[in-house]
C-alpha cells in the first residue's frame, strides 16, 4: 500500500499533468466516455443521435439552421469531428473524402454556384445513410451532391471512368488520416488534378498526418501552408488544416 507521504510527493506532478492536458481529458470524456454511455443507454449510434437532434431543432430546407443545430450538439452535448464553423471554405467542384454525418457536405454545398457538384465519399454505410438524410433535409438534391458509399481507395481510380470527371477543382480530405497520403498519391496519378486545383486536409496536426505532411514538403508539386486552428469544439487542443494548391511537375 502506498504511504501518504509518497502520495503527497506525487500530487504536484499529477496536478500539473491534469492542468496541462486538461483539454485532452475533456476530449476523452466527451468523445469516448459520454459516447459509450449514451450508446448503451439509447441503443443508437452517436451519428443517429445527432440526426435526431437536428430533426427536432433545424428547419428543413435551411442549411444554416441545420449547421447551427450540428454545432450546438457538438459543442454542448457530444463531440463529433467535423470541419467546424471556423474552417469553412467556398469551393467550386468538390470531391469530399469522408462525409461522416453530412455536416461538411452541407457547409460546402450552400456555397456552391449553380451547376457545380459535390462527389461525397463515405465508406461507413450507417454514417452514409445519415449523411444522405441530412443532405436532403438541407434541400440539396442528387444534381448538386452525389453520395458515394465506398472506400476512397476504390472510388478514386474510378472517378474518370465511372463518374465522367475530367478535372477536380477542389478536394476536401476529412476521413481516416492514415488514408491521406495514399489517397493524395492516387489523385496525383489520376490526372484529375490540374494547375490551381485546391486540396484541403483537415486535422493534420491532431490527430495528425505526419507522412502526408512530409510528402507535400518534399514532392515539389504544391504551394502549401498549414492554417493553424484549434480542434473543432475543443478550443484548447491545437490543430491545423493543410491547404495545397497543385502546381504540377516542374
Amino acid at each position: 500500500m502506498v504511504s501518504p507521504a509518497i502520495a503527497l510527493a506525487f500530487l504536484p506532478l499529477v496536478l500539473t499533468l491534469l492542468i496541462r492536458y486538461r483539454f485532452y481529458f475533456v476530449l476523452f470524456y466527451r468523445a469516448v466516455l459520454v459516447r459509450v454511455w449514451r450508446d448503451c443507454r439509447s441503443g443508437l449510434s452517436r451519428e443517429e443521435r445527432v440526426f435526431q437532434y437536428v430533426l427536432t431543432q433545424a428547419t428543413p430546407g435551411d442549411p444554416d439552421s441545420i449547421l447551427e443545430a450540428f454545432d450546438s450538439w457538438c459543442s454542448k452535448v457530444e463531440f463529433i469531428s467535423n470541419i467546424g464553423p471556423k474552417k469553412e471554405k467556398s469551393p467550386l467542384t468538390v470531391l469530399e473524402l469522408g462525409a461522416n454525418c453530412g455536416y461538411s457536405t452541407v457547409r460546402m454545398a450552400r456555397a456552391l454556384p449553380l451547376g457545380a457538384r459535390i462527389y461525397s465519399v463515405e465508406m461507413d454505410q450507417k454514417n452514409a445513410a445519415i449523411a444522405e438524410k441530412v443532405i436532403r433535409l438541407a434541400g440539396f438534391d442528387d444534381d448538386m451532391v452525389e453520395l458515394i458509399v465506398c472506400p476512397s481507395d476504390e472510388v478514386i481510380p474510378r472517378l474518370r471512368s465511372d463518374y465522367g470527371l475530367e478535372k477536380l477543382d477542389f478536394v476536401l480530405m476529412d476521413h481516416w488520416k492514415k488514408c491521406y497520403l495514399p489517397d493524395l498519391q492516387m489523385l496525383e496519378g489520376s490526372g484529375l488534378l490540374g494547375k490551381g486545383s485546391v486540396i484541403l486536409a483537415d486535422n493534420v496536426l491532431f490527430p495528425g498526418a505526419p507522412n502526408f505532411l512530409r510528402h507535400i514538403r518534399r514532392c515539389g508539386l504544391y504551394e502549401w501552408r498549414v492554417h493553424r486552428a484549434t480542434l473543432e469544439y475543443i478550443h484548447g487542443i491545437r490543430d491545423g488544416m493543410a491547404e495545397l494548391i497543385y502546381q504540377g511537375t516542374k
